[in-house]
C-alpha cells in the first residue's frame, strides 16, 4: 500500500478554528507529526488538536526543530526531519504533519516540502490551509487588515530595525508576528517613518488559548507596560 503526507495548519490556537478537513485528516491519519523547539518542550500544533488523537491507534511523532538562525544547522535539521517524514510514508502509512496557522506562511513544513519535493518526487502530498493568526486577531479587535488602496508588510520580526524602517516608509499597514520581545524596538522606528500617534496599534498575545491577551490603542498610547514581552504575539499598526 502506498503511504501519503498531509501538511494541516491548525490555526492559531483555538481548537474551534479547525477547518473541518483538517479534523477529517487528523481523525483519519495513521502517523501524527508536529514541530516542537527541544525535546522537553510541547509541541503548540499538537496541543490544539489533542482532544482529536487517539494514541491507542495513532502513532504521535514530535520532530525538533531548534531555535537558531545558524544555517547549517537548520540545514541539517530541516534534512533529517524530511527524511523521517519520508521513511515514515514509506511504510504504507497515512501521514500528518501538523503547523500552528497556515503551512505556507512563515511554517516549518515549507522547509519539508521543499526536502521532500525534490528528495522524493513520487510521494503523494497535499496540503490542507490553516486560519492564520493576523485574520483570527482582526476578528477579535474589529481592524481591517487592509481596505482600499493599503499596502500591508507582513514583518515575521523586529531583528532588522534597518530594513523594518524602509518598509515603515511605504506601508499604509504593518503587520508584527512572532517575537514580541522585541515589540518596543520598533515604536520609534514607525514613528520616524510617519505613523503619527493618533495612528491604530493593536497588540494580541497567546491568541486562541485560556492566557490571551488583547490590547488596542493608539500608538500615542502605548507603553513599555502595554507591550508585554512574549515570544507568540502579534502587533498591528495602521497609519491614521
Amino acid at each position: 500500500m502506498k503511504g501519503s503526507l498531509t501538511g494541516i495548519g491548525v490555526g492559531p490556537g483555538d481548537a474551534d478554528l479547525l477547518t473541518v478537513r483538517a479534523v477529517k485528516a487528523i481523525e483519519g491519519a495513521d502517523v501524527i507529526m508536529c514541530p516542537a523547539s527541544a525535546e522537553d518542550r510541547p509541541s503548540i500544533a499538537l496541543s490544539v488538536v489533542s482532544h482529536l488523537v487517539d494514541e491507542s491507534r495513532q502513532e504521535v511523532t514530535k520532530l525538533i526543530f531548534p531555535m537558531t538562525k545558524d544555517r547549517d544547522v537548520l540545514e541539517e535539521t530541516w534534512r533529517r526531519n524530511a527524511d523521517i517524514m519520508a521513511q515514515k510514508v514509506a511504510t504504507g502509512r497515512n501521514i500528518v504533519y501538523l503547523t500552528v496557522g497556515d503551512p505556507y506562511l512563515y511554517s516549518t513544513w515549507i522547509y519539508m516540502h521543499r526536502h521532500l519535493s525534490s528528495g522524493h518526487p513520487e510521494m503523494e502530498i497535499s496540503v490542507i490551509p490553516g486560519i492564520v493568526s493576523m485574520f483570527t486577531f482582526a476578528s477579535k479587535v474589529g481592524v481591517s487588515i487592509a481596505e482600499g488602496a493599503e499596502k500591508v508588510a507582513i514583518i515575521p520580526s523586529c531583528y532588522d530595525l534597518a530594513g523594518v524602517r524602509e518598509i515603515a516608509r511605504y506601508a499604509e499597514s504593518m503587520i508584527f508576528l512572532k517575537d514580541g520581545r522585541y515589540f518596543d524596538q520598533v515604536i520609534d522606528v514607525l514613528r520616524e517613518s510617519g505613523f503619527g500617534d493618533d495612528s491604530l496599534f493593536a497588540i494580541g498575545q497567546s491568541l486562541g488559548t485560556d492566557q490571551e491577551v488583547i490590547r488596542k490603542m493608539t500608538l500615542g498610547e502605548v507603553s513599555e507596560e502595554s507591550l508585554g514581552s512574549k515570544y507568540f504575539s502579534i502587533l498591528v499598526v495602521k497609519r491614521a
